[in-house]
């Protein structure tokens, strides 16, 4: 086995050679075994990569071939189980040494798949000092290593990650091989081409010879990637079209890209006109990035990120905030990848790096690295760019140069680009320039506010019942078209009702209507001449109920809809006591403060107590479960107010002395850490996903927490105080 290193003592392993006649015969062999024993001992980190013939059998040191047939003589009439146990074990290393010593006509596996970056400091070091041009992951290293234990004409096939045919980082190794080596064939499987189950890796098969490539070297290539399982791939195979292409053609593609379909190399590169830019990717995402309804105000310590979204629409992506100032001051402490500055302030597209490339107009905002940026060098060919990149020829070029499913930013540049086609294409299209900034999404910042026109109106409609107002509403430097500020200065003139305390009970308490009747008010004033029971019942149909009333929908799904619309980072609270016709409150979580809280247990739910004691006085029917509900209610909303564990507020990047006590939130730490008390006392109408485990990374050095980044640690309020006093 070639993962075994030899133990004990190297004078030990040497004594097992035994009695050689002639003394020059002997002191040959003890050196090669001192050379066996010193080779092998990163046997467990390197395994078969391991490669014999770099210690050279001369006069002086005796090769593995020449050690096995000696080794198995001493140990013939050995009885010392202890030396004999080792004599094994040496005999099986050297018969692994001079199988990987030998040269081969043919080898075929499946190679070990590993990247670079997740390989430990041995392996990573040997594959750089070793296969410079291969070592981005363990998968390409084997495939040079078998070529280079191949006979001259040996042919080395592998099952294979097919990446390294397009991506930047392996564009040497490409070269390498399309210039020394003869390729016989490349067969794409993509996802999903193996029986047994395992990560989806893209993969391929090929076969390369080692020999020198002629002139007019040719290789078969087939593509079964569309197929949908391992057994259509396997009929697939036997049946699609054979593609036959010149091998030193390959070198002409950008970056030596192997391809599969014609390239057309009279057109000029994307490159030429435009820079694709990648975005910023903050290692501590969940310290720095938020959506930006989980903000009350969005001031100068944040800036709008540009992430992914969905196609079909011009503008999205546009929900994420980013702690921009913060991550420029402790950059060093988290680590991360602070980029893309040369996009920033200028218009140009997104591109999401999802296998469908949606692609999106780019406004000048930080961006995410989940999608590339692609800026024009002039403004005058923004249209024709956009509109390329809107097309499906963007996609066929794109897929024909990079079958990974996140497509690299290097690639974004490198398709033709037809610039005096596409300008005609968008002026036709395009006729008053692209659209300006607009959006009914309620979770784009860019979204105007007005219910009317919103995709979700009755989660708007709440909101704004609520006291909640989007960021366009009342940023005037944001870029909005002529459509989206109009519609703002509608929904101010009308001057709907709003909740002062950000504090809604559905059942009518403390002299207030009940929030079906506030809401339904709202609805009709926003709608004006054209409300009516119908468009009620659209609304409800809009939002994915079968309803038939308001009252249901704000008591039984109001809020597990709110927490699916806004990527389970809910704003508004739907707190209850566990019973339908209980007391049941909508808050909004930028109002909730300890005043709050307090005015939410001892007015509104104090109110409640006092109806359910009367009733109970009277001797109504089921008053005592009402009352006994709200009481549990009053008391676990009191235990949140006091935040004892495990109903505290914890931030694993503050200080112990910096931590809340008690209902202390600070909205800056995001609805993630501080809707935990809540959750923890169960008093939330609905569960939803939201978890407090370890992030990826690790704590900056000196961290109180520890290296591992848990967000789901209780700490006592006597530790806090004291820190504090501290």
């Amino acid at each position: 086995c070639s993962g075994i290193a030899p133990k004990g003592k190297e004078e030990d392993w040497v004594k097992l050679i035994g009695k050689i006649e002639r003394f020059e015969d002997k002191q040959r062999m003890e050196n090669g075994m001192r050379a066996m024993y010193k080779h092998f001992q990163l046997a467990p980190e390197l395994g078969s990569l391991l490669d014999p013939t770099t210690i050279q059998a001369d006069a002086f040191t005796a090769g593995f071939d020449q050690l096995l047939p000696v080794l198995k003589k001493a140990l013939e009439n050995e009885r010392d189980s202890e030396v004999m146990e080792r004599g094994v074990m040496a005999a099986g290393i050297a018969k692994a040494g001079e199988l990987l010593s030998k040269k081969y006509w043919l080898q075929i596996t499946n190679v070990p798949y590993l990247s670079k970056g997740k390989q430990d400091r041995v392996m990573a070091d040997y594959c750089t000092k070793n296969y410079k041009e291969a070592n981005g992951d363990l998968a390409t290293v084997f495939l040079d290593k078998m070529l280079k234990s191949n006979l001259v004409e040996g042919i080395a096939c592998s099952v294979i990650p097919q990446n390294w045919l397009f991506l930047t980082t392996y564009k040497k190794f490409r070269e390498k091989l399309l210039k020394n080596r003869t390729w016989n064939f490349v067969a794409r499987l993509g996802t999903k081409g193996f029986q047994t189950p395992m990560w989806d890796f893209n993969v391929m098969l090929i076969a390369i010879s080692n020999s020198r490539p002629n002139d007019d070297q040719k290789f078969t290539g087939l593509d079964v990637s569309e197929a949908t399982n391992a057994a259509a791939k396997d009929e697939t195979l036997k049946s699609t079209e054979l593609k036959i292409v010149n091998q030193k053609e390959q070198l002409g593609n950008p970056d030596g890209r192997v391809v599969l379909n014609e390239v057309n190399h009279n057109i000029e590169l994307l490159e030429k006109y435009a820079n694709s830019l990648q975005g910023t990717m903050p290692s501590d995402r969940n310290r720095l990035v938020f959506c930006f309804w989980e903000l009350y105000n969005i001031n100068t310590m944040y800036q709008y990120m540009h992430g992914s979204g969905t196609g079909g629409v011009h503008f999205t992506g546009m929900h994420q905030v980013f702690k921009g100032k913060l991550f420029k001051r402790i950059y060093k402490e988290i680590g991360g990848r602070y980029q893309g500055q040369k996009a920033w302030g200028k218009h140009g597209v997104a591109i999401a790096i999802m296998s469908e490339l949606p692609t999106f107009i780019y406004t000048g905002e930080i961006f995410d690295g989940n999608i590339h940026a692609i800026v024009p060098k002039t403004d005058k060919i923004i249209n024709a760019l956009y509109t390329y990149c809107q097309s499906s020829s963007f996609r066929t070029e794109i897929r024909k140069i990079d079958q990974k499913v996140s497509v690299t930013c290097a690639t974004i540049s490198k398709v033709p680009f037809d610039i005096e086609h596409w300008q005609k294409v968008a002026a036709e299209k395009y006729p008053n320039g692209l659209p300006k900034p607009y959006s009914d999404d309620p979770t784009q910042w860019l979204f105007h506010g007005h219910p009317v026109k919103a995709e979700n109106a009755l989660q708007v409609a709440v909101a704004r019942l609520l006291g909640y107002r989007w960021p366009a509403e009342s940023d005037e430097e944001m870029e909005l078209s002529d459509e989206a500020r109009e519609l703002i200065k509608q929904i101010n003139e009308l001057e709907l009702p709003v909740d002062e305390d950000g504090i809604v009970c559905i059942p009518p308490v403390y002299s207030e209507l009940p929030a079906a009747e506030r809401l339904r008010q709202l609805l009709q004033q926003a709608w004006g001449d054209v409300w009516n029971n119908n468009v009620l019942a659209e609304l409800l149909e809009q939002a994915g109920s079968k309803k038939t009333n308001l009252e249901d929908w704000l008591r039984d799904e109001f809020f597990s809809n709110h927490c699916k619309v806004f990527k389970n980072r809910p704003f508004i609270w739907h707190i209850w006591d566990g019973r339908k016709d209980g007391f049941s409150a909508l808050v909004n979580y930028h109002q909730l403060d300890k005043e709050n809280l307090k005015k939410l247990i001892y007015t509104y739910l104090g109110d409640w107590i006092r109806r359910c004691e009367a009733k109970l006085k009277a001797g109504e029917s089921g008053a005592d479960g009402l009352l006994s509900a709200a009481l549990k209610l009053k008391e676990k909303l009191e235990l949140i107010l006091e935040g004892e564990s495990p109903y505290d507020i914890f931030v694993r990047w503050k200080k112990l002395e910096e931590q809340p006590i008690g209902w202390d939130p600070d909205l800056n730490d995001g609805v993630r850490l501080n809707i935990r008390p809540f959750v923890e006392a169960g008093v939330l109408r609905s569960r939803f996903n939201v978890k407090w485990g370890i992030d990826r990374g690790k704590n900056p050095a000196g961290s109180p927490w520890g290296e591992v980044r848990d967000n789901d640690l209780h700490l006592r309020l006597e530790e806090k105080r004291k820190a504090k006093e501290k």
